[in-house]
């Protein structure tokens, strides 16, 4: 059973810490820092999170389950990603369950440290995956430059 995440004071501790060395451009390189407005206030919200890439694809993974992040960011329909001096605004797009396999298994392979927030392990079938994109859902970043 897969451990449920909760937001106390050590999470936000730990978030602000991974939040300031993202925008020194510290850590590990698929960390980021996600600027989403919220979907009542309209009010910017931010938050570390980890960008899968995979040739010129780039994806944000749920790794912690449907957040206040994720409702934000389906509300909004884009979200900012910045790391050190870089930054760019995308639009996004949820993926179909059977489209986040690949990207759901990129991920435990590597963030392992968020394991224990999933039902499946690296060996868990295609089946598997793509039921638990309904609890950690994929989003595609579709970059406006991309297509100008």
């Amino acid at each position: 059973m897969a451990k449920t995440y909760r937001v106390g004071t050590g999470t936000r501790l730990v978030n602000h810490v991974f939040r300031a060395m993202t925008r020194l451009g510290l850590g590990k390189g698929y960390r980021h820092v996600l600027t989403v407005r919220g979907r009542t206030t309209g009010r910017p919200y931010s938050i570390p999170v980890d960008v899968m890439r995979n040739g010129d694809g780039r994806w944000l993974v749920a790794a912690y389950g449907i957040t206040n992040w994720v409702h934000n960011a389906r509300a909004a329909g884009e979200v900012e990603i910045a790391r050190g001096r870089y930054r760019e605004t995308f639009r996004v797009a949820e993926l179909a369950p059977e489209d986040s396999v690949p990207v759901l298994r990129q991920y435990l392979r590597e963030v392992p440290i968020t394991r224990a927030y999933f039902d499946v392990t690296p060996d868990s079938t295609d089946e598997r995956f793509a039921a638990e994109a309904a609890r950690h859902p994929v989003f595609q970043l579709i970059s406006d430059t991309a297509h100008a």
